[in-house]
């Protein structure tokens, strides 16, 4: 399970050899063998004890702002990498393999993207034309980057510019299904202009953190990625991965409109922007990890969509071991 932490005064500390979440006089028990990982969000208290407790069962603990965005994580200390996978992944960030994974990634994307256009427009009468001609125009670009060949020094900025269209169609696409009462016009991060945009912000920052742990635990480095550049600081790697999955914040966030659970009251104005309040937030987090603990079939398995993302990760990781065997092979 994961255990969320978004009350402002609530307090994990340990109480019997397992964690006690008190919340305004209210206490509960959690044995730390089902706990998965921790999200923490602004406002709440942890003891040191706790946080040792987590890192004793190998538990991720991520801390949130008040975007969804995460911070700062705490995982043990002698997790890590073979240094095998690590230079796999080095030798693939400057070689035309890391860009061809990248490729296959951003390819998956538009993927989930079409299948989902494709549901809400059978399942939207009055806006199916629209929706279909936003669908021919994803399929397109999908052709050219399965097309993109990526020994060419241009690649990576072909890759980016098609991807940054197929975006901007994508959710020209998710605004014409927004209710009247919720307008969504585009995308809008750091701070979100609409109520879609908050949900959809904080659904994106949980998923960052899915994605980093999962790199940390199938021993990759985070900030040696393929597409996105390596700036300092920047977790290149995660920004690449998580492609393919991001589908899952969105249909969230589409669906929690369409069934009418978005109120205007879970939102707070700040300067230039909106953000998601404590009955928000209770509301995304709990649609989105039903979404994420869903079972669902997956390469021949049931599977649920939060371990996907470390199956995935363990198989890139294996992959790139054998680059690594390879070159040494050859040398």
């Amino acid at each position: 399970m994961q255990l969320v932490l978004n009350t402002p005064g609530a307090y994990l500390r340990i109480k019997d050899a397992c964690f006690y979440v008190s919340v305004e006089g209210q206490g509960r028990i959690i044995s730390p063998k089902k706990v998965e990982s921790i999200l923490v969000t602004t406002a709440v208290q942890v003891s040191s004890d706790a946080l040792q407790m987590a890192v004793e069962y190998n538990i991720d603990v991520v801390f949130l702002d008040k975007f969804g965005d995460p911070f700062g994580r705490l995982w043990h200390a002698k997790l890590g990498s073979t240094t095998r996978i690590r230079r796999g992944q080095l030798i693939a960030s400057t070689s035309p393999e890391g860009l061809e994974y990248a490729r296959q990634w951003v390819e998956r994307k538009l993927e989930n993207q079409i299948q989902f256009l494709t549901t809400l427009a059978n399942k939207r009468p009055a806006k199916r034309d629209a929706l279909r001609e936003r669908i021919q125009q994803l399929e397109e670009l999908k052709s050219k980057i399965k097309e993109q060949a990526v020994e060419d020094d241009s690649a990576a900025d072909s890759l980016r510019g098609l991807e940054g269209t197929a975006g901007r169609i994508y959710f020209e696409a998710l605004s014409l299904v927004q209710p009247e009462r919720f307008p969504f016009q585009g995308r809008s991060r750091r701070p979100a202009k609409d109520e879609f945009n908050a949900i959809l912000n904080y659904c994106y920052g949980v998923l960052y953190g899915l994605v980093e742990r999962a790199c940390i635990l199938a021993g990759l480095e985070p900030y040696v990625g393929f597409l996105h550049a390596d700036n300092y600081n920047k977790k290149s790697l995660v920004f690449d991965l998580i492609e393919p999955y991001r589908i899952w914040a969105e249909e969230t966030t589409v669906y929690l409109f369409s069934m009418r659970q978005v109120k205007k009251e879970m939102f707070d104005k700040i300067r230039n922007g909106i953000v998601l309040n404590k009955e928000g937030k209770q509301v995304v987090i709990g649609a989105f990890n039903e979404r994420l603990d869903t079972p669902v079939r997956y390469k021949g398995r049931n599977i649920t969509r939060r371990h996907i993302i470390q199956l995935d990760c363990q198989s890139f990781a294996q992959e790139l071991l054998k680059i690594d065997l390879q070159r040494e092979g050859d040398s």
